[in-house]
């Protein structure tokens, strides 16, 4: 009888302490570092899409001066959606951002 109390005040002594551990401590860490390393990436997209907006801009300008108008469409394409991916880099930030 002895045994059997012990051993379930045991089991209720172990099943307390993993009810009030936090096995999950270090994963806010990993966390804001994910997200401080994805707002890093997303930046950097940001830089490079205006860097290419800017290419297919003069580009585009190009084509319709000269009446290349097959290639000014495909240049608004690529602007269009450069513009998009600017856009969703943007509300990556921040949702990133404001978890924390």
């Amino acid at each position: 009888m002895r045994r059997r109390i012990f051993s379930w005040l045991c089991f209720a002594l172990v099943g307390s302490a993993l009810a009030f551990g936090d096995p999950y401590r270090h994963q806010d860490r990993r966390d804001f570092d994910h997200d401080r390393i994805d707002r890093h990436q997303d930046r950097r997209d940001i830089r490079n899409d205006r860097r290419d907006i800017g290419r297919d801009r003069g580009d585009f300008e190009n084509d319709l001066r000269h009446g290349n108008y097959a290639d000014a469409r495909r240049d608004r394409r690529d602007l269009r959606s450069d513009w998009r991916d600017i856009h969703n880099d943007r509300r990556d930030i921040r949702s990133d951002h404001d978890r924390f």
